[in-house]
Formats: C-alpha cells, structure tokens, sequence
C-alpha cells in the first residue's frame, strides 16, 4: 500500500494544473463514499412533494398521455 509521504512526494511533483486534478478527484471520491442518496422513489416523492407545495397542478392521466405521444412523434393506434 501506498504511503501518505509517497503519496505527498508524487504529488508535489506535479505540475499546479494536474495537482488541483487531484484535488477534484479526491473530493469527488470523498463525496461518492460519504453522500447516500435516498431511494428513488423517496426522491420522487419529495419532488412530488415540492410541486405540489408550488401550486403547480400534476398532469391527469389523459395529460400524462398526451406529453408521452407528443414525445413519441404522435398517438398511434388511438381510435376516437
């Protein structure tokens, strides 16, 4: 394994750009192992949550489909 001198040294070494490099990566390393992100449907529910505290009314189901078709190039095999 490693050293933290060994380490230290190698990065000292570096140019100023590839040295603040490392820094991000070891931010971004340190968040991926440390922020636990709730389950996706606890975060559906909260964003759920923030529309409707908005005001903004939720899409019903015939709007739900209409954006889905409107998405998809149009309403296929939909007899009126």
């Amino acid at each position: 394994m490693i050293s933290e001198q060994e380490l230290l040294t190698k990065w000292r070494s570096l140019p100023q750009d590839k040295q603040e490099e490392v820094l991000n990566f070891v931010d971004f390393l340190h968040l991926k192992t440390t922020v636990k992100k709730p389950p996706l449907g606890e975060r559906l529910r909260e964003i759920r949550s923030k529309i409707v505290a908005s005001g903004k009314p939720l899409l019903n189901a015939d709007e739900i489909e209409q954006e889905l078709a409107s998405r998809r190039g149009g309403i296929e095999g939909r007899e009126e």
